[in-house]
């Protein structure tokens, strides 16, 4: 299937890129515009609270501990107010800096890092906390979640914050709370974090100023803007959306030194992402964060967290423990 043929990649191969037809944007156009029709239907059911366990299970350090509840949803958290495929290594510019050779930013390794349990272990997984983006709910992790569930992920878990939420800061710092009471109920030292657009921004901050280093392993971004975004400039009124522009206090705070961050970023970014305003300021730049920015090709943001072949490469780097280097980049869908 062509949504899977970016998997040479991510093995260690490299194969010609295709031309892409002039039509491609009015495509992936076309698929948002499906997409957010779709999301509409489902959005409703995304307000309904998830199932906490009746009685949480004791805290233990060990890791790969289980709560004996493999798929059970969890409870309902909030914040409050406060497609085809290049298949090749690209740069930001669309060259291939490897000339077609392995790198270690081409497949990523099976190495298990000192002190962390193997993702690949099966029940050893360690948990994934969906984060959705702006004006959103868990809805949007529909497909995603049902694919991670399919390959073996038993703790998965959607995080609703509330769409009155008007600073970053505070949100992350609620985000943190939750994430305490994911590790106390399922024994796992560390957890992986999934966040779309806005979400993926609130975990940033998480990670890389409140010391969530040392409880996220890895944290993936879909279409985030870490650069700041000059999308829809007369919605700035809103303090969110101030937040996350470029140049605002928050996104220059993001920009100081983090020496020592332990958490791996892997940043998907779309060259047809009209949210992200340039489409480069959903890549993490940034000297002392180990990141791994995935151009996607031939769809929008929308399309970022439902894409079969987004989702395949979410699993993949999931499955890894591998620190990407800098500056490679993988292209997918």
């Amino acid at each position: 299937m062509k949504v899977l043929s970016f998997l040479p990649t991510l093995l260690g191969r490299s194969c010609p890129r295709p031309a892409w037809p002039a039509s491609t944007p009015l495509r992936a156009t076309a698929l948002e515009l499906a997409i957010l029709a779709g999301h509409l239907l489902v959005y409703p059911s995304g307000l309904i609270p998830e199932r906490r366990p009746l009685s949480p299970s004791p805290r233990s350090d060990t890791p790969g501990a289980q709560d004996g509840t493999p798929g059970h949803d969890t409870g309902p958290a909030r914040l409050p107010h406060s497609a085809d495929s290049t298949g090749r290594l690209t740069d930001r510019a669309g060259n291939n800096p490897t000339g077609g050779k392995r790198t270690k930013n081409t497949k990523p390794p099976t190495a298990t890092a000192p002190g962390r349990p193997s993702a690949a272990a099966g029940d050893g997984r360690p948990p994934v906390l969906l984060l959705h983006g702006f004006i959103d709910n868990r809805s949007v992790f529909v497909l995603l979640r049902r694919s991670l569930a399919r390959h073996g992920w038993h703790h998965l878990e959607s995080l609703n914050y509330s769409p009155l939420t008007c600073d970053i800061r505070a949100a992350a710092e609620l985000l943190g709370r939750h994430v305490e009471e994911i590790r106390a109920r399922t024994g796992h030292s560390e957890i992986d974090i999934v966040g779309h657009s806005l979400g993926g921004l609130i975990a940033r901050y998480y990670v890389q100023r409140l010391g969530g280093d040392r409880r996220v392993r890895t944290l993936v971004t879909l279409g985030t803007p870490h650069g700041g975004t000059a999308f829809a400039p007369l919605a700035g009124a809103h303090p969110i959306v101030r937040q996350m522009r470029s140049g605002s206090d928050l996104i220059e705070e993001l920009r100081r030194p983090a020496p020592g961050c332990r958490t791996r970023f892997i940043s998907f970014w779309s060259e047809l992402d009209r949210i992200m305003l340039p489409v480069e300021t959903a890549c993490v730049d940034h000297p002392d964060l180990d990141a791994l920015n995935v151009r996607v090709t031939g769809i929008g943001h929308l399309a970022l967290p439902v894409h079969p072949a987004v989702a395949a490469a979410v699993r993949q780097y999931l499955e890894s423990d591998a620190v990407a280097e800098r500056p490679g980049a993988a292209s997918v869908a």
